[in-house]
């Protein structure tokens, strides 16, 4: 335990005297405050904290970590930009800390505690990481946005004030925002991400796949796996869907295109609009107060259970009852389960 206290307090000694002997006399907020590498092979993980800026990293490096150390005025504060004495000066109520642990590489900004927030005083730190490929990460920040990309690997991010934006990652992958949007792209695996106040924008992505929002709408583009994507606050839309899809919203319309899944969809406060390039194991579509719309190949074998205000459907090779307001029966011979459900709503089948 002592060695370790010992080899910590080395480590932010360390960071004190960078600060105090590279720090740019220039304020800028483009260059960075400080930078550190770190070359040795038998580090493959990270940790960034930091309570009031972004984190940023990007796979790809060969050559070992760089971390940046970005320090900036809080915009309430009445300046754009810091000298380096002032900067210096409010460093003072920070602990920092840059290096190694272990395996680890960490990049670490914290209030000190007791010190009171003061706004004329406040500082945003934020780090840029530039990482080899493979490692896993943890990230965490209560004021910024994050960005992380091009990594294979364990990877944990969140923040409390900002969006996320998540590129080419490959493994095991959960990220949270209590504040901000969500942009992910070109991922594979294991996708877990979610937001309570923000918007979901996911594209290219192969696996198994959760994403929820509280507070916005969900965009799916070109997606293949187990997916399930859920909203309390907005619409849903998607185009080019594979595998399975469960699609939900308690407070906006869903409108997918060219679905080649099994599909559950539904809402309680919007209509239904979906065209299927082909059926999956299922299709079961409901909605509490708006209409369904389906375009969807006419060949398969159907169980049917439509139900509607009016249900419209050309039937042929079936075998059941057809009304104004519902339709059950098996066509071509009966297979795939077929569920549409309008409470107060008309249901329409390649009409």
């Amino acid at each position: 335990m002592y060695l370790i206290m010992k080899i910590k307090t080395l480590l932010f000694l360390s960071i004190c005297a960078i600060i105090g002997n590279y720090a740019l006399a220039q304020s800028t907020t483009e260059e960075p405050y400080v930078t550190r590498s770190f070359n040795s092979n038998s580090l493959n993980a990270l940790t960034v904290e930091t309570s009031g800026g972004s984190v940023g990293v990007t796979g790809g490096q060969s050559n070992g970590f760089k971390v940046e150390m970005f320090v900036r005025p809080n915009n309430w504060n009445g300046s754009n930009k810091l000298s380096k004495e002032e900067i210096e000066d409010r460093l003072e109520d920070y602990d920092i800390l840059i290096g190694t642990e272990g395996n680890r590489v960490v990049a670490r900004a914290k209030r000190k505690s007791g010190i009171q927030w003061n706004n004329q005083r406040g500082v945003s730190i934020s780090f840029k990481v530039a990482a080899p490929r493979n490692i896993s990460t943890n990230l965490k920040t209560s004021g910024g946005s994050i960005r992380i990309a091009s990594l294979n690997g364990e990877q944990n991010f969140s923040t409390s004030g900002g969006s996320l934006k998540v590129e080419d990652l490959e493994g095991s992958i959960t990220g949270r925002t209590s504040g901000g949007s969500i942009d992910v792209s070109n991922c594979r695996k294991n996708i877990d991400l979610s937001t309570s106040g923000g918007s979901i924008k996911a594209s290219n992505l192969f696996g198994i796949i959760q994403l929820k929002t509280s507070g916005g709408s969900i965009n799916l583009d070109k997606l293949d796996g187990e997916v399930m994507a859920h909203t309390s606050g907005g619409s849903v839309k998607g185009a080019d869907i594979k595998g399975s899809l469960d699609a939900g919203t308690s407070g906006g319309s869903i409108k997918l295109a060219n679905v080649a899944a099994s599909l559950k969809a539904s809402t309680s406060a919007g209509s239904v609009e979906v065209s299927m390039a082909s059926l999956g194991k299922y299709l079961d579509l409901k909605t509490s107060a708006g209409s369904i719309r389906v375009q969807m190949p006419m060949n398969a074998g159907m169980d049917l259970n439509l139900r509607g205000n009016k249900v419209n459907m050309p039937l042929k090779n079936f075998d059941g009852n057809a009304e104004k307001d519902r339709i059950s029966g098996k066509m071509n011979g009966g297979g795939i389960p077929v569920t549409l459900s309008a409470s107060s709503g008309s249901v329409y089948v390649n009409q």
